[in-house]
């Protein structure tokens, strides 16, 4: 597989905040045009820092898509309920909403052919984690 040179982004200024907030897992199914899945991936490996850093200030912690052509999931992490609504209505997102709609399949409404995951499932375990020199 090859692999892409990726744009070094910088990371947006951090409000302050005296609690730490609960991560919020979130996940999209998204279908693509067929023959789309080449550009869309190349717009994604060369994602404009720009967009990273109005993704970040929404509270989006993490993004990941996974391809099974021509659908897409998408998971996500956020930090804030209406962060995926503050990224859709900002204006770097309707710039990028632009390239992205030749790519995307549409329902009859005019709406991309998407739709929210319901989470029925999580576990998380201690593997992989680092454990503390001392113990007590």
């Amino acid at each position: 597989m090859k692999t892409t040179k990726r744009t070094p982004v910088k990371p947006a200024k951090k409000a302050k905040s005296t609690k730490k907030a609960k991560p919020i897992r979130r996940a999209f199914t998204l279908r693509l045009k067929p023959n789309a899945f080449a550009t869309y991936k190349k717009y994604h490996d060369e994602i404009w820092p720009e967009l990273v850093r109005e993704i970040e200030k929404s509270g989006i912690a993490q993004i990941t898509t996974f391809a099974n052509e021509p659908q897409l999931f998408l998971y996500s992490v956020i930090y804030d309920e209406k962060a995926w609504d503050k990224l859709w209505n900002s204006k770097i997102h309707d710039k990028w909403a632009k390239y992205m709609e030749p790519l995307m399949q549409f329902r009859s409404d005019g709406k991309v052919d998407a739709g929210p995951l319901e989470e029925i499932f999580n576990l998380e375990t201690a593997a992989g984690k680092t454990k503390n020199a001392k113990t007590k």
